[in-house]
């Protein structure tokens, strides 16, 4: 009998799992100020990466999948802006943002890789 393929089995999966964990961890730095705003944001961002993709894969369809595969890039570029406006901050330059632009970075090619291979044009045209 062959094992059903989990989402929890993709790379991108695990790697936008680390990038959350990067995330909170780079969170946790920022001015308590910052707890309701860009804080909470960059979480949420995060977050929504793995969990559109786990959702995506558990759908029944390619188009389905294609869809939230799509979001999850989305939220990406989302939590992309998110750490640039952090960065331009003043709280920001002390921060080292080295591990979460790096697994971004690597999330947004695997994704935008596995889009096209689904059979669309690939996600940044």
């Amino acid at each position: 009998m062959t094992k059903l393929f989990s989402y929890k089995d993709l790379i991108y999966w695990q790697r936008s799992m680390d990038l959350v964990v990067a995330i909170y961890q780079l969170a946790s730095h920022f001015p308590k100020t910052e707890i309701y705003g860009l804080a909470s944001q960059m979480k949420r961002s995060s977050i929504s990466i793995p969990s559109n993709v786990a959702e995506g894969r558990r759908r029944s369809s390619r188009k389905e999948y294609r869809h939230f595969l799509n979001i999850a890039y989305a939220s990406g570029a989302e939590l992309e802006t998110q750490i640039e406006i952090v960065k331009r901050l003043p709280f920001g330059k002390t921060l080292n943002f080295k591990i979460a632009d790096s697994l971004l970075e690597e999330v947004m090619k695997m994704l935008n890789k596995t889009f096209s291979t689904l059979g669309s044009n690939n996600l940044t045209t």
